[in-house]
């Protein structure tokens, strides 16, 4: 005799995921042609706005055209690439299988929609705000503090929405991928706050609370993280049920993904000081960035084998299944970007490849490889099943998995052609190591100009071959239905989670969480301390070690029935996987933040700019010349040979942002000031290639045509008060004006003197201000009398 259950059906909210996937795959078509645009303009400088004249046959008349130049659209470009195409992809993948791996609908269709347009209405902000110059200077942290508090709202809403979500499930335990993402929901709510915590001075400026070396360290704290709690951890969760998913088959090893999930998180968070090898960042951070980056390999590759290895008795549908090409190769190149950063942030590897294409090799073979892959594999099985249909094309499938196999294969080639050859040049001495054998920047430039015109090339085909995807989804769509996926619930089932949701707090209480938290607190007091509390350190961590293999050789059984039980309760596994990933950043950030300022620091400080100066400043910053420009001497011999003595930690310990850099597409500006005239900086913004001949850099116009934006000064300079620049208390808004016309009106004499003629209140007066003060800085204990720090005079000349 046969017992019917009562059921439940649950319709799953599948609406917003095909809202997300579109709107990936748009932003995705926007992010990369803005991609390719800024290629084309590293070889040809014509393309920074002026290419409107050559197009219209010179009806439209352009020198330049100040919202399409390389500083203004690389911003968007990154952006566009992280937070539009990524992130709306994300979404998607996260909102489809979170559903599918708990059985339930998403808690809130509202919140739903607010994540959808809140997130689109944020990307058109940054798409508007960005080229417009409105920065922050920060890279991958550009978008001004409105936008900001928008992103913060929008993301708290999803993860509202999500462990809602969660917490209605009908599935007992947590599956890998929702492991994935809880921990990019909680870890990248961290980085955002602290890393874009602001002091405003307008509606479309702020200055951010940490400088110099404390915000080069929150910075790639943030940036080298955003690429592992954004581009990486989702990416994974979604391999972990797509891959399966595509070849029907299950994930190849449980415990394998308990060891990536957990080391990962660990150890992925305290790598951000590898992006500061040799720079003046203190030796301590340095090592502990390239220590736990070299760990990363092992947690790296654990998921990588994991994914391939699923695939493991389904090779013969790489032949045939585009879906399955896609992510195999995607999780390839995932294993090739995971060896490869590691080994670039060894220290000697690093002296080669930082400041180089090099770089941009490695992190576009991850996103346009494992994000953009995956992306692709993952539209292309959705599609069919999201419209109730066959997918349109195969065939076109299969062809922009080549298209763009090709495209990335000769887009990363040609960087590291093009980073090894400038590191190499830029490196190399002679004469036993006293002079420079390619002292002239430009050779460099020149060198490379070949392998940089095929990186465009290698980004136009992968374009194009996106392009390929997207009308393939249109197309696919077009001939089915919008239809929503169901499952049949038992009342039963539903009726029991609810029971096992009560137990709580029941989840901390076993062994594994117990041991682990024990064993990484007498670690870090190990580390972090010394004499008797060392060795009290050291013996206890032995003993929690000792003890815990004991314990697991006396229950082997016990140990997996306790980690189930986590898995049961998602607000313990949440809980410590913040633990887990905050750790890191606690011990590497909070020691810096409240030692490396100011009054601390021993020998060199550098002078306050004055008002033009950091008006200037400001300019500097919104061009986004820092795009192209460092201003950090390494401690290497060809740096010093090349741009005077290396940068000491309290020479921009005023500096907010800091301008350290990533890329030098032009020479350091760390010692610039007094190294040239103000003529030859004047003409140099007017046509780089006036004074250095083969300059791919933009023509300014507009600098020298808008004003200077004085009376957003005061509040400026109260914000700098208030992070501890010394500007004098009593500086009022006319002291302010006085010091800027003063200062304004001696450089366009000169100027004058030069025949170079502009009127005082112009940007380029201000930035020509700025680019003269860059090096200036006093010894510590050297007094500055009031006049003196009113004026920012330098009291020490660095040339």
């Amino acid at each position: 005799m046969t017992t019917n259950h009562p059921t439940t059906t649950i319709v799953y909210d599948d609406d917003s995921v095909r809202k997300f996937m579109i709107a990936s795959i748009f932003w995705g078509l926007v992010g990369l042609g803005v991609g390719v645009l800024i290629a084309f303009q590293l070889n040809y400088w014509q393309m920074n706005g002026k290419f409107l004249e050559l197009i219209t046959f010179g009806w439209l008349k352009s020198e330049g055209v100040e919202f399409l130049t390389f500083g203004r659209l690389r911003p968007l470009h990154t952006n566009a690439a992280i937070f539009a195409f990524v992130g709306n992809m994300m979404f998607a993948g996260v909102y489809y299988s979170t559903q599918r791996l708990c059985r339930v609908r998403m808690a809130s269709d509202l919140l739903s929609k607010i994540n959808f347009w809140g997130w689109q209405f944020i990307i058109v902000c940054a798409a508007i705000t960005l080229p417009a110059g409105y920065t922050r200077g920060k890279e991958y942290a550009e978008l001004i503090w409105p936008i900001n508090i928008l992103v913060a709202v929008i993301w708290l809403v999803f993860a509202a929405n999500f462990f809602w979500t969660l917490a209605k499930r009908n599935e007992r335990s947590l599956y890998v991928g929702l492991w994935f993402y809880i921990a990019t929901i909680v870890t990248i709510t961290m980085l955002y706050v602290v890393n874009h915590l602001s002091i405003p001075t307008s509606f479309t400026h702020s200055y951010p609370i940490f400088g110099g070396v404390q915000d080069a360290l929150v910075q790639w704290w943030y940036g080298h993280n955003a690429v592992a709690f954004f581009l990486t951890t989702p990416m994974l969760g979604i391999m972990y049920y797509f891959v399966p998913k595509s070849v029907n088959r299950p994930v190849y090893s449980y415990r394998l993904s308990v060891i990536h999930f957990w080391s990962l998180v660990f150890i992925y968070i305290w790598a951000g000081p590898h992006h500061l090898l040799n720079t003046s960042l203190p030796e301590w951070l340095q090592s502990l960035g390239m220590i736990f980056s070299l760990m990363l390999w092992a947690p790296s590759w654990a998921g990588m084998l994991n994914g391939l290895l699923t695939l493991r008795g389904a090779w013969d549908k790489l032949l045939t299944d585009p879906i399955v090409k896609f992510f195999a190769a995607a999780v390839t190149f995932y294993g090739m970007a995971t060896f490869e950063g590691p080994l670039l942030s060894i220290k000697a590897v690093n002296a080669l490849s930082h400041y180089t294409d090099w770089t941009i090799g490695h992190v576009h073979g991850g996103t346009l490889g494992w994000n953009g892959f995956l992306a692709a594999g993952m539209f292309y099985w959705l599609a069919p099943r999201l419209w109730n249909t066959k997918l349109y094309s195969t065939a076109m499938a299969n062809a922009h998995f080549w298209m763009g196999m090709v495209g990335i294969l000769l887009y990363v080639a040609s960087m590291w052609v093009s980073g090894i050859t400038q590191g190499l040049m830029l490196n190399a001495t002679a004469e036993g190591g006293t002079i420079l054998q390619y002292p002239n920047f430009l050779d460099t430039l020149q060198a490379i100009r070949p392998v940089m015109l095929f990186r465009a090339i290698g980004g136009s085909l992968y374009l194009f071959g996106f392009g390929m995807m997207a009308y393939n989804i249109w197309k696919t769509a077009r001939s089915g239905e919008a239809v929503n996926g169901t499952v049949e619930i038992g009342d039963s089932a539903m009726e029991e989670m609810v029971q096992n949701q009560k137990q709580g707090f029941r989840s901390f209480l076993n062994a594994p969480v117990i041991y682990a938290s024990l064993l990484i607190f007498f670690v870090c007091v190990t580390i972090f301390s010394n004499g008797a509390l060392f060795i009290f350190g050291i013996l206890m961590t032995t003993f929690v070690v000792v003890g815990a293999i004991a314990h697991f050789e006396f229950s082997k059984v016990a140990w997996t029935v306790w980690y189930e039980k986590l898995l049961d309760h998602s607000f313990g596994f949440t809980v410590l996987t913040i633990i887990a990933a905050a750790i890191g950043g606690a011990i590497q950030i909070i020691p810096t933040v409240t030692v490396q300022r100011a009054d601390n620091i021993e020998g060199r400080i550098q002078i306050p700019y004055t008002p033009l100066e950091l008006a200037g400043r400001d300019i500097f910053v919104s061009e986004g010349c820092y795009n192209c420009h460092s201003q950090m001497i390494r401690t290497m011999v060809p740096e010093v040979l090349r741009y005077g003595d290396y940068s000491h930690l309290g020479e921009s310990i005023y500096n907010f942002p800091f301008q350290w850099g990533s890329k030098r597409t032009g020479p350091d500006l760390a010692r610039e000031g007094g190294k040239r005239s103000d003529d030859w900086h004047f003409y140099h913004m007017q046509d780089a290639r006036s004074v250095s001949p083969g300059s791919n850099m933009p023509n300014y116009p507009w600098l020298f045509e808008k004003d200077t934006k004085v009376s957003q000064l005061p509040n400026k300079i109260h914000a700098m008060r208030m992070l501890g620049v010394p500007y004098p208390i009593d500086l009022s808004e006319e002291d302010i004006q006085a010091q800027v016309d003063e200062q304004a009106a001696e450089i366009v004499a000169g100027l004058a003197e030069k025949g170079a003629f502009v009127e005082p209140e112009k940007e380029i007066v201000a930035l020509i201000a700025y680019l003269q003060k860059l090096g200036a800085y006093r010894e510590a204990g050297e007094k500055i009398d009031a006049a003196e720090a009113q004026a920012g005079s330098e009291l020490t000349a660095v040339k």
